[in-house]
């Protein structure tokens, strides 16, 4: 294996296939930027929700269990399309969607990655300030939150722009320096902390004790939903050669580990609900604000270094995609330009969102709508690798971004509507049937009892749709390569060259 660049080497590949010589990265590294990414605050919020839901300390924790096992399992086949095309995912999904159509993941990947490096900047930052103003007096007010969010903001941002490596060497030391002060949290809160908190559910027979449940499991398993997208953006630099179980194991193990933060959020959650129920309004939740207040003194200062590590860590694997996708839709940006063109855009989302319009509580629904429409999209990526033995043609995955037409994945017009159709349905299904208690309930949304059935309505959906459309419509026989198609039939349609643009091209 080659020898990897130096951390301070700013990296400059795109979205095209990276060279089997400068894949120096290991499933390892897979792990920790992955699960670095969400052992963070941002993930102790999420991890508080089933308290806040009314669970009991014990049905709180099945809940997230469910939706992490649950969340690992669909994430971790996104993690080979990296290594087998040396891409990210969204260029990866024109074999599905169409040259056009894998504008769809960048879409998706481009509202994620606002959100969550929204919730990453403001959990830590609050967190930060809290700290800080209990342990050395710091003034709480917009203007310290504001320079807190900005420094954030500010280091993310140049991590992201000196590239993969550089984001590595972050989360390697995220990964053991924030799991031992959450480790150390369970000294700090271990007199405090009782299993048996009841929550306010008398019994499971309550009539919202299963929304609740529910609700409380698709929270948690739309955090390792939301890095569907994302994989590929650091499994591209795993060579081509090595296992896809290793890889996959990795993908799922860095999001079962996760279970450290959650477990944080939820047992803290629960004292907070017993010494300082406030925090845990459901009209105005301040997780952050609860935790400070139950903390003894000495934790502050792990707190801020939480909140310092998490920050980091969580934005970059936000940020860091985001900019390499833009650069492939809009050519005239290189990936440093396009990073620091969304990374501004995104600070200022951040200060409007935070000080002006106040969307500090609706970015956690909007994030989870998002997943909503998100997890159709990984089932079909999923279904696509399987249905074509995981054979892909690198060459023509590459056509949207050299501004090129025709090729395997042209379809028509650039769009295979096979896979658009499955998508739309399904996603648009899935919102209109979301109930998230207290937060946002789609048109449909109540006709299972108040039961939340939109992910697992929307990923059937998409099962049911896109295979039925692939055997019913099916695709060129020269999409699946020299082993044929698995599951589906496959037509004797021919492919169009690829040309370059402006050429004339016949329809597909």
């Amino acid at each position: 294996m080659a020898e990897a660049p130096p951390i301070t080497e700013i990296e400059t590949y795109g979205v095209e296939r990276i060279p089997d010589a400068d894949r120096t990265a290991r499933p390892l590294d897979l792990f920790r930027v992955a699960f670095g990414g969400a052992n963070t605050f941002a993930t102790c919020v999420l991890g508080a929700f089933p308290i806040l839901f009314g669970l009991s300390f014990w049905q709180g924790l099945a809940a997230t269990l469910l939706g992490l096992f649950v969340g690992a399992l669909l994430l971790a086949p996104l993690s080979v399309f990296g290594p087998t095309n040396g891409t990210n995912n969204a260029v990866s999904s024109s074999a599905h969607l169409g040259v056009h159509g894998r504008v769809v993941g960048s879409f998706l990947s481009l509202l994620t990655a606002i959100a969550f490096f929204s919730i990453s900047v403001w959990s830590s930052g609050d967190a930060l300030v809290g700290g800080a103003n209990r342990l050395a007096g710091l003034p709480d007010t917009d203007l310290t939150y504001a320079v807190a969010y900005g420094v954030f903001a500010a280091l993310v941002l140049t991590v992201c722009v000196y590239g993969f490596r550089f984001m590595l060497f972050i989360n390697k030391i995220a990964v053991v320096a924030a799991s031992a002060l959450f480790v150390l949290g369970v000294v700090a809160f271990a007199g405090d902390f009782d299993p048996s908190y009841p929550g306010t559910f008398a019994s499971t027979a309550d009539p919202m004790f299963w929304p609740s449940f529910i609700g409380a499991a698709l929270i948690v398993l739309s955090n390792p939903v939301s890095f569907g997208a994302f994989l590929g953006d650091w499994s591209r630099y795993i060579p081509a050669s090595t296992p896809r179980k290793r890889v996959m194991t990795a993908a799922f193990l860095s999001q079962i580990a996760t279970v450290l933060p959650f477990f944080f959020g939820l047992s803290t959650a629960s004292i907070i609900a017993t010494k300082a129920a406030p925090y845990l309004d459901p009209a105005a939740p301040n997780y952050v604000g609860g935790l400070l207040a139950i903390a003894p003194a000495w934790y502050f200062l792990p707190v801020c270094l939480i909140a310092l590590i998490g920050g980091m860590s969580t934005g970059t694997t936000s940020l860091y995609g985001t900019g390499l996708d833009f650069c492939s839709v809009f050519s005239r940006f290189s990936r440093v330009q396009a990073t620091v063109f969304i990374g501004t855009l995104s600070i200022v989302f951040i200060f409007i969102g935070r000080f002006a319009a106040n969307l500090t509580t609706s970015i956690s629904t909007f994030a989870t709508l998002i997943i909503t429409c998100t997890a159709p999209w990984m089932v079909i990526m999923i279904l696509g690798y399987v249905t074509r033995r995981g054979w892909y043609d690198p060459d023509a995955l590459q056509v949207f971004n050299r501004r090129q037409s025709g090729g395997r994945y042209w379809f028509t017009h650039g769009w295979n509507w096979r896979g658009m159709t499955a998508w739309l349905g399904s996603a648009l299904t899935a919102v209109l049937f979301t109930n998230i208690p207290g937060q946002f309930v789609g048109p449909f949304g109540e006709l299972a009892g108040g039961i939340d059935i939109s992910l697992p309505l929307g990923l059937a959906l998409a099962v049911l749709l896109y295979l039925g459309l692939l055997f019913v419509f099916p695709e060129p026989r020269a999409v699946y390569g020299p082993a044929g198609p698995r599951l589906v039939r496959a037509a004797d349609t021919p492919v169009p060259p690829i040309v370059e643009a402006g050429a004339a091209l016949a329809e597909a």
